[in-house]
Protein backbone atom coordinates (compact mmCIF):
# COMPACT_ATOMS: atom_id res chain seq x y z
CA UNK A 1 0.00 0.00 0.00
CA UNK A 2 1.05 3.57 -0.59
CA UNK A 3 1.85 5.47 2.58
CA UNK A 4 0.01 8.63 3.70
CA UNK A 5 3.05 10.79 2.80
CA UNK A 6 2.90 9.37 -0.73
CA UNK A 7 -0.70 10.57 -1.07
CA UNK A 8 0.24 14.06 0.00
CA UNK A 9 3.48 14.49 -1.96
CA UNK A 10 4.43 14.03 -5.61
CA UNK A 11 7.20 11.46 -5.76
CA UNK A 12 9.85 10.18 -8.14
CA UNK A 13 9.44 6.40 -8.50
CA UNK A 14 12.71 4.58 -9.34
CA UNK A 15 12.33 0.99 -10.61
CA UNK A 16 15.35 -1.30 -10.91
CA UNK A 17 16.13 -4.83 -9.84
CA UNK A 18 19.63 -3.80 -8.68
CA UNK A 19 19.68 -2.39 -5.15
CA UNK A 20 22.90 -0.44 -5.76
CA UNK A 21 21.25 1.41 -8.67
CA UNK A 22 18.33 2.38 -6.46
CA UNK A 23 20.66 3.64 -3.73
CA UNK A 24 22.76 5.52 -6.27
CA UNK A 25 19.80 7.42 -7.69
CA UNK A 26 18.41 8.09 -4.21
CA UNK A 27 21.77 9.62 -3.20
CA UNK A 28 21.81 11.68 -6.40
CA UNK A 29 18.44 13.22 -5.53
CA UNK A 30 18.91 13.69 -1.79
CA UNK A 31 20.09 17.30 -2.12
CA UNK A 32 17.21 18.16 -4.48
CA UNK A 33 14.56 17.85 -1.77
CA UNK A 34 12.75 15.38 -4.03
CA UNK A 35 10.87 12.54 -2.33
CA UNK A 36 11.97 9.22 -3.81
CA UNK A 37 10.26 5.84 -3.60
CA UNK A 38 11.79 2.71 -5.04
CA UNK A 39 10.62 -0.63 -6.38
CA UNK A 40 12.78 -3.63 -7.25
CA UNK A 41 10.47 -4.87 -10.03
CA UNK A 42 7.87 -3.66 -12.46
CA UNK A 43 5.12 -5.57 -10.66
CA UNK A 44 5.86 -3.93 -7.30
CA UNK A 45 5.99 -0.54 -8.99
CA UNK A 46 2.56 -1.12 -10.56
CA UNK A 47 1.12 -1.94 -7.13
CA UNK A 48 2.44 1.39 -5.84
CA UNK A 49 0.93 3.23 -8.77
CA UNK A 50 -2.47 1.56 -8.38
CA UNK A 51 -2.56 2.64 -4.73
CA UNK A 52 -2.53 6.32 -5.72
CA UNK A 53 -1.70 7.09 -9.38
CA UNK A 54 -1.55 10.85 -8.82
CA UNK A 55 1.15 10.52 -6.15
CA UNK A 56 3.92 9.72 -8.62
CA UNK A 57 5.04 12.51 -10.91
CA UNK A 58 8.11 10.93 -12.52
CA UNK A 59 9.07 7.30 -13.15
CA UNK A 60 12.70 6.29 -13.78
CA UNK A 61 12.75 2.66 -14.88
CA UNK A 62 15.48 0.29 -15.96
CA UNK A 63 14.82 -1.55 -19.24
CA UNK A 64 16.41 -4.89 -18.41
CA UNK A 65 14.56 -6.38 -15.43
CA UNK A 66 13.55 -10.00 -14.74
CA UNK A 67 9.90 -10.91 -15.07
CA UNK A 68 8.63 -7.65 -16.60
CA UNK A 69 10.77 -5.52 -18.92
CA UNK A 70 10.98 -1.80 -18.59
CA UNK A 71 8.98 -1.33 -21.83
CA UNK A 72 6.16 -3.57 -20.59
CA UNK A 73 6.13 -1.84 -17.21
CA UNK A 74 6.03 1.65 -18.71
CA UNK A 75 3.23 0.62 -21.07
CA UNK A 76 1.11 -0.55 -18.13
CA UNK A 77 2.14 2.47 -16.04
CA UNK A 78 0.93 4.73 -18.83
CA UNK A 79 -2.55 3.18 -18.55
CA UNK A 80 -2.65 3.60 -14.75
CA UNK A 81 -1.10 7.08 -14.50
CA UNK A 82 -1.15 8.71 -17.95
CA UNK A 83 0.13 12.07 -16.67
CA UNK A 84 3.25 10.61 -15.05
CA UNK A 85 6.45 11.51 -16.89
CA UNK A 86 8.35 8.32 -17.78
CA UNK A 87 12.14 7.96 -18.21
CA UNK A 88 13.83 4.71 -19.27
CA UNK A 89 17.39 3.64 -18.39
CA UNK A 90 18.96 1.46 -21.06
CA UNK A 91 22.35 0.20 -22.20
CA UNK A 92 23.95 1.14 -25.49
CA UNK A 93 22.93 -2.20 -26.94
CA UNK A 94 19.22 -1.64 -26.12
CA UNK A 95 18.47 1.33 -28.36
CA UNK A 96 15.60 -0.56 -30.01
CA UNK A 97 14.12 -1.17 -26.60
CA UNK A 98 14.46 2.53 -25.84
CA UNK A 99 12.52 3.31 -29.01
CA UNK A 100 9.83 0.84 -27.91
CA UNK A 101 9.72 2.58 -24.53
CA UNK A 102 9.07 5.84 -26.26
CA UNK A 103 6.52 4.46 -28.73
CA UNK A 104 4.67 1.99 -26.48
CA UNK A 105 5.34 3.30 -23.00
CA UNK A 106 5.22 7.01 -23.87
CA UNK A 107 8.68 7.59 -22.41
CA UNK A 108 9.68 11.24 -22.07
CA UNK A 109 13.43 10.51 -22.38
CA UNK A 110 15.82 7.60 -22.35
CA UNK A 111 19.18 7.67 -20.58
CA UNK A 112 21.98 5.29 -21.45
CA UNK A 113 23.92 3.39 -18.82
CA UNK A 114 26.29 4.24 -17.34
CA UNK A 115 24.74 7.69 -16.99
CA UNK A 116 26.28 11.04 -16.21
CA UNK A 117 24.96 12.25 -12.87
CA UNK A 118 24.51 15.83 -14.07
CA UNK A 119 22.60 14.68 -17.14
CA UNK A 120 20.29 12.35 -15.22
CA UNK A 121 19.68 14.97 -12.54
CA UNK A 122 18.75 17.63 -15.11
CA UNK A 123 16.44 15.21 -16.96
CA UNK A 124 14.62 14.40 -13.70
CA UNK A 125 14.34 18.10 -12.85
CA UNK A 126 12.89 18.80 -16.30
CA UNK A 127 10.51 15.86 -15.95
CA UNK A 128 9.23 17.19 -12.60
CA UNK A 129 8.59 20.55 -14.24
CA UNK A 130 6.81 18.81 -17.10
CA UNK A 131 4.61 16.87 -14.67
CA UNK A 132 3.80 20.06 -12.75
CA UNK A 133 2.76 21.80 -15.97
CA UNK A 134 0.59 18.88 -17.06
CA UNK A 135 -1.01 18.58 -13.61
CA UNK A 136 -1.66 22.30 -13.43
CA UNK A 137 -3.13 22.24 -16.92
CA UNK A 138 -5.43 19.39 -15.99
CA UNK A 139 -6.44 21.17 -12.80
CA UNK A 140 -7.24 24.31 -14.75
CA UNK A 141 -9.20 22.31 -17.30
CA UNK A 142 -11.28 20.82 -14.51
CA UNK A 143 -11.90 24.29 -13.11
CA UNK A 144 -12.87 25.56 -16.55
CA UNK A 145 -15.18 22.61 -17.05
CA UNK A 146 -16.95 23.28 -13.75
CA UNK A 147 -17.15 26.96 -14.48
CA UNK A 148 -18.63 26.33 -17.91
CA UNK A 149 -21.32 24.21 -16.32
CA UNK A 150 -22.06 26.97 -13.84
CA UNK A 151 -22.08 29.55 -16.62
CA UNK A 152 -24.72 27.60 -18.50
CA UNK A 153 -26.96 27.70 -15.44
CA UNK A 154 -26.42 31.41 -14.85
CA UNK A 155 -26.41 32.54 -18.46
CA UNK A 156 -29.86 34.10 -18.25
CA UNK A 157 -28.79 36.41 -15.42
CA UNK A 158 -25.23 36.99 -16.53
CA UNK A 159 -25.83 39.68 -19.14
CA UNK A 160 -27.64 41.94 -16.73
CA UNK A 161 -25.04 41.30 -14.05
CA UNK A 162 -22.17 42.09 -16.44
CA UNK A 163 -23.83 45.29 -17.60
CA UNK A 164 -24.41 46.34 -14.01
CA UNK A 165 -20.82 45.53 -13.06
CA UNK A 166 -19.47 47.27 -16.16
CA UNK A 167 -21.22 50.48 -15.22
CA UNK A 168 -19.89 50.20 -11.67
CA UNK A 169 -16.35 49.48 -12.89
CA UNK A 170 -16.49 52.44 -15.25
CA UNK A 171 -17.53 54.69 -12.39
CA UNK A 172 -14.72 53.35 -10.21
CA UNK A 173 -12.20 53.74 -13.03
CA UNK A 174 -13.30 57.31 -13.60
CA UNK A 175 -13.03 58.03 -9.88
CA UNK A 176 -9.60 56.37 -9.79
CA UNK A 177 -8.43 58.39 -12.78
CA UNK A 178 -9.63 61.61 -11.13
CA UNK A 179 -7.75 60.61 -7.99
CA UNK A 180 -4.60 59.82 -9.99
CA UNK A 181 -4.81 63.16 -11.77
CA UNK A 182 -5.21 64.87 -8.43
CA UNK A 183 -2.26 62.98 -6.96
CA UNK A 184 -0.09 63.84 -9.96
CA UNK A 185 -1.17 67.46 -9.73
CA UNK A 186 -0.55 67.55 -5.97
CA UNK A 187 2.88 65.96 -6.44
CA UNK A 188 3.76 68.51 -9.12
CA UNK A 189 2.44 71.41 -7.07
CA UNK A 190 4.31 70.15 -4.00
CA UNK A 191 7.55 70.21 -5.97
CA UNK A 192 6.78 73.74 -7.18
CA UNK A 193 5.92 74.85 -3.65
CA UNK A 194 9.10 73.36 -2.25
CA UNK A 195 11.06 75.05 -5.02
CA UNK A 196 9.52 78.34 -3.92
CA UNK A 197 10.62 77.70 -0.35
CA UNK A 198 14.16 77.08 -1.57
CA UNK A 199 14.17 80.44 -3.30
CA UNK A 200 13.37 82.08 0.03
CA UNK A 201 16.79 80.81 1.13
CA UNK A 202 18.49 82.67 -1.74
CA UNK A 203 16.70 85.90 -2.51
CA UNK A 204 19.03 86.49 -5.43
CA UNK A 205 17.58 83.43 -7.15
CA UNK A 206 13.92 84.44 -7.37
CA UNK A 207 12.16 82.45 -10.13
CA UNK A 208 15.52 80.89 -11.00
CA UNK A 209 14.45 77.25 -10.56
CA UNK A 210 11.21 77.77 -12.47
CA UNK A 211 13.01 79.49 -15.32
CA UNK A 212 15.52 76.64 -15.46
CA UNK A 213 12.64 74.14 -15.40
CA UNK A 214 10.79 75.86 -18.24
CA UNK A 215 13.83 75.99 -20.49
CA UNK A 216 14.90 72.43 -19.65
CA UNK A 217 11.47 70.92 -20.24
CA UNK A 218 11.11 72.62 -23.62
CA UNK A 219 14.57 71.47 -24.68
CA UNK A 220 13.71 67.93 -23.57
CA UNK A 221 10.52 67.99 -25.63
CA UNK A 222 12.40 69.34 -28.64
CA UNK A 223 14.80 66.39 -28.31
CA UNK A 224 11.85 63.99 -28.37
CA UNK A 225 12.37 62.63 -24.86
CA UNK A 226 9.68 60.44 -23.31
CA UNK A 227 7.33 61.84 -20.67
CA UNK A 228 9.04 60.12 -17.67
CA UNK A 229 12.41 61.60 -18.72
CA UNK A 230 10.88 65.06 -19.07
CA UNK A 231 9.24 64.70 -15.65
CA UNK A 232 12.62 63.83 -14.13
CA UNK A 233 14.19 66.86 -15.83
CA UNK A 234 11.43 69.15 -14.54
CA UNK A 235 11.82 67.91 -10.95
CA UNK A 236 15.60 68.04 -11.19
CA UNK A 237 15.43 71.61 -12.45
CA UNK A 238 13.06 72.76 -9.70
CA UNK A 239 15.19 71.14 -6.98
CA UNK A 240 18.67 71.43 -8.48
CA UNK A 241 19.80 73.89 -5.78
CA UNK A 242 18.27 72.03 -2.84
CA UNK A 243 21.75 71.14 -1.60
CA UNK A 244 22.50 74.82 -1.02
CA UNK A 245 20.32 74.74 2.09
CA UNK A 246 23.40 73.66 4.03
CA UNK A 247 25.67 76.38 2.60
CA UNK A 248 26.36 79.47 4.78
CA UNK A 249 24.59 82.67 3.70
CA UNK A 250 27.88 84.41 2.98
CA UNK A 251 28.74 81.85 0.31
CA UNK A 252 25.38 82.18 -1.40
CA UNK A 253 26.17 85.83 -2.08
CA UNK A 254 29.60 85.06 -3.54
CA UNK A 255 30.47 84.33 -7.13
CA UNK A 256 32.19 80.90 -7.18
CA UNK A 257 35.13 82.52 -8.97
CA UNK A 258 35.73 84.74 -5.91
CA UNK A 259 35.81 81.86 -3.41
CA UNK A 260 38.99 80.55 -1.82
CA UNK A 261 39.80 76.85 -1.99
CA UNK A 262 38.08 76.01 1.29
CA UNK A 263 34.93 77.86 0.25
CA UNK A 264 34.95 76.19 -3.17
CA UNK A 265 35.24 72.77 -1.56
CA UNK A 266 32.19 73.52 0.61
CA UNK A 267 30.25 75.01 -2.29
CA UNK A 268 30.96 72.01 -4.51
CA UNK A 269 29.30 69.69 -2.01
CA UNK A 270 25.84 71.04 -2.80
CA UNK A 271 25.04 68.78 -5.81
CA UNK A 272 25.85 65.68 -3.76
CA UNK A 273 23.88 67.01 -0.80
CA UNK A 274 20.99 67.69 -3.16
CA UNK A 275 20.95 64.12 -4.44
CA UNK A 276 21.24 62.75 -0.91
CA UNK A 277 18.40 64.94 0.36
CA UNK A 278 15.85 63.38 -1.98
CA UNK A 279 17.28 59.88 -2.40
CA UNK A 280 14.93 58.40 0.21
CA UNK A 281 11.98 59.25 -2.08
CA UNK A 282 12.03 56.50 -4.69
CA UNK A 283 10.16 58.49 -7.35
CA UNK A 284 12.74 61.29 -7.10
CA UNK A 285 15.91 59.20 -7.36
CA UNK A 286 16.32 59.64 -11.12
CA UNK A 287 15.96 63.40 -10.68
CA UNK A 288 18.53 63.15 -7.89
CA UNK A 289 21.09 61.83 -10.37
CA UNK A 290 20.50 64.90 -12.57
CA UNK A 291 20.91 67.17 -9.55
CA UNK A 292 24.22 65.51 -8.69
CA UNK A 293 25.67 66.07 -12.14
CA UNK A 294 24.28 69.46 -13.22
CA UNK A 295 27.67 71.11 -12.57
CA UNK A 296 29.67 68.60 -14.65
CA UNK A 297 31.39 69.93 -17.79
CA UNK A 298 31.83 68.37 -21.23
CA UNK A 299 35.61 68.59 -20.95
CA UNK A 300 35.65 66.90 -17.53
CA UNK A 301 36.48 70.05 -15.56
CA UNK A 302 33.19 70.10 -13.65
CA UNK A 303 32.17 68.65 -10.30
CA UNK A 304 31.49 66.61 -8.20
CA UNK A 305 32.67 63.57 -10.21
CA UNK A 306 34.57 65.08 -13.13
CA UNK A 307 32.42 63.30 -15.72
CA UNK A 308 32.92 64.30 -19.33
CA UNK A 309 31.08 64.12 -22.64
CA UNK A 310 28.24 61.65 -22.95
CA UNK A 311 29.10 60.12 -19.56
CA UNK A 312 27.16 63.07 -18.14
CA UNK A 313 23.43 62.19 -18.11
CA UNK A 314 21.56 64.04 -20.86
CA UNK A 315 19.14 65.60 -18.36
CA UNK A 316 22.06 66.96 -16.34
CA UNK A 317 23.60 68.46 -19.49
CA UNK A 318 20.30 70.22 -20.17
CA UNK A 319 20.04 71.53 -16.59
CA UNK A 320 23.63 72.77 -16.74
CA UNK A 321 23.13 75.09 -19.70
CA UNK A 322 19.67 76.26 -18.55
CA UNK A 323 21.07 77.07 -15.08
CA UNK A 324 23.94 79.04 -16.65
CA UNK A 325 21.60 81.01 -18.94
CA UNK A 326 19.28 82.15 -16.17
CA UNK A 327 22.10 83.17 -13.83
CA UNK A 328 24.09 84.85 -16.57
CA UNK A 329 21.11 86.86 -17.77
CA UNK A 330 20.85 88.57 -14.37
CA UNK A 331 24.31 90.07 -15.00
CA UNK A 332 23.25 91.99 -18.11
CA UNK A 333 21.27 95.22 -18.09
CA UNK A 334 21.50 95.75 -21.86
CA UNK A 335 18.49 95.62 -24.17
CA UNK A 336 20.14 92.75 -26.05
CA UNK A 337 20.74 90.69 -22.90
CA UNK A 338 19.28 87.51 -24.42
CA UNK A 339 21.58 87.79 -27.44
CA UNK A 340 24.60 88.33 -25.17
CA UNK A 341 23.78 85.32 -23.00
CA UNK A 342 23.35 83.06 -26.03
CA UNK A 343 26.72 84.31 -27.25
CA UNK A 344 28.23 83.32 -23.90
CA UNK A 345 26.75 79.84 -24.31
CA UNK A 346 28.17 79.47 -27.81
CA UNK A 347 31.63 80.36 -26.53
CA UNK A 348 31.45 77.50 -24.03
CA UNK A 349 30.09 74.79 -26.34
CA UNK A 350 32.26 71.69 -26.19
CA UNK A 351 34.05 72.81 -23.04
CA UNK A 352 31.19 73.33 -20.59
CA UNK A 353 28.06 72.61 -22.61
CA UNK A 354 26.87 69.99 -25.07
CA UNK A 355 26.98 71.46 -28.61
CA UNK A 356 24.06 69.24 -29.67
CA UNK A 357 21.73 71.10 -27.29
CA UNK A 358 22.28 74.59 -28.69
CA UNK A 359 19.92 74.31 -31.72
CA UNK A 360 17.10 73.58 -29.29
CA UNK A 361 17.90 76.45 -26.89
CA UNK A 362 17.36 79.66 -28.79
CA UNK A 363 13.58 79.34 -29.19
CA UNK A 364 12.70 78.48 -25.55
CA UNK A 365 15.18 81.01 -24.14
CA UNK A 366 13.97 83.85 -26.36
CA UNK A 367 10.29 83.16 -25.69
CA UNK A 368 10.75 82.87 -21.92
CA UNK A 369 12.75 86.04 -21.40
CA UNK A 370 10.79 88.07 -23.93
CA UNK A 371 7.86 87.33 -21.66
CA UNK A 372 9.46 88.02 -18.27
CA UNK A 373 11.94 90.80 -19.01
CA UNK A 374 10.71 94.42 -18.79
CA UNK A 375 9.20 95.85 -22.00
CA UNK A 376 9.98 99.35 -23.24
CA UNK A 377 6.40 100.07 -24.30
CA UNK A 378 4.92 98.90 -21.01
CA UNK A 379 4.86 100.32 -17.51
CA UNK A 380 4.18 98.67 -14.20
CA UNK A 381 0.98 99.27 -12.31
CA UNK A 382 0.27 98.09 -8.78
CA UNK A 383 -3.24 96.72 -8.29
CA UNK A 384 -5.04 95.02 -5.44
CA UNK A 385 -6.13 91.40 -6.05
CA UNK A 386 -9.73 92.60 -6.43
CA UNK A 387 -8.72 94.95 -9.26
CA UNK A 388 -7.09 92.24 -11.35
CA UNK A 389 -8.63 91.10 -14.62
CA UNK A 390 -8.08 88.07 -16.80
CA UNK A 391 -5.53 88.70 -19.54
CA UNK A 392 -3.29 91.00 -17.49
CA UNK A 393 0.41 90.03 -17.38
CA UNK A 394 2.27 89.89 -14.06
CA UNK A 395 5.26 92.30 -14.03
CA UNK A 396 6.95 91.00 -10.87
CA UNK A 397 6.97 87.73 -9.00
CA UNK A 398 3.96 87.62 -6.70
CA UNK A 399 4.69 86.46 -3.16
CA UNK A 400 2.54 86.05 -0.07
CA UNK A 401 3.06 88.16 3.01
CA UNK A 402 5.44 85.56 4.43
CA UNK A 403 7.39 85.35 1.18
CA UNK A 404 5.99 82.25 -0.53
CA UNK A 405 6.08 82.34 -4.33
CA UNK A 406 2.54 82.52 -5.71
CA UNK A 407 2.98 83.55 -9.35
CA UNK A 408 5.97 84.20 -11.57
CA UNK A 409 6.44 87.40 -13.48
CA UNK A 410 5.29 87.01 -17.04
CA UNK A 411 2.27 84.93 -16.04
CA UNK A 412 -0.92 85.83 -17.89
CA UNK A 413 -3.72 86.03 -15.36
CA UNK A 414 -6.87 83.95 -15.68
CA UNK A 415 -9.91 83.56 -13.44
CA UNK A 416 -8.39 80.61 -11.58
CA UNK A 417 -5.18 82.31 -10.46
CA UNK A 418 -7.02 85.57 -9.75
CA UNK A 419 -9.28 83.69 -7.33
CA UNK A 420 -6.18 82.09 -5.77
CA UNK A 421 -4.53 85.51 -5.28
CA UNK A 422 -7.66 86.86 -3.62
CA UNK A 423 -7.74 83.83 -1.32
CA UNK A 424 -4.06 84.31 -0.33
CA UNK A 425 -4.76 87.97 0.29
CA UNK A 426 -7.11 86.85 3.05
CA UNK A 427 -4.90 84.20 4.70
CA UNK A 428 -1.38 85.61 4.11
CA UNK A 429 -1.74 89.23 2.96
CA UNK A 430 1.19 90.96 1.28
CA UNK A 431 2.22 94.53 2.07
CA UNK A 432 2.11 95.34 -1.63
CA UNK A 433 -0.38 94.78 -4.39
CA UNK A 434 0.15 92.84 -7.58
CA UNK A 435 2.31 94.51 -10.22
CA UNK A 436 1.08 94.09 -13.79
CA UNK A 437 2.15 95.43 -17.16
CA UNK A 438 0.03 98.11 -18.84
CA UNK A 439 0.76 99.95 -22.05
CA UNK A 440 1.93 103.54 -21.84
Amino acid sequence: MVTESLKQTVHVLVVDDEENILRSIRRLLVSEEIDVITASSGQKALELLKGDPSAVGVIVSDQRMPGMSGVDFLEKAKEIAPDTVRIVLTGYADINAAVDAINRGGAYRYITKPWQDDELLQVIRDAMKQFSLVSENRRLQEIIKRQNEELKEWNAQLQFFVQEQTVEIQKKNEALERLNRRLRSNFRNTIFAFSGLLELRDRGAESHSRNVAEISVKVGKALGLERPEIEDIMVGALLHDIGKIGIPDVLLKKDPREMDEEEKALYRQHPVRGQTAIDSIEDLRRAGVLIRHHHEAMDGSGFPDGLKGNDIPLGARILSVADFIDRQLAKYEADNAIELVLRDVRERLGSLFDPDLYPHLEGPVTRLYDRVLPKKDLVEMELSPHELKAGMVVARDVRSGTGLMLLRKGTTLDEKNIRALRRYAEIDPSKTGVFVWVRR
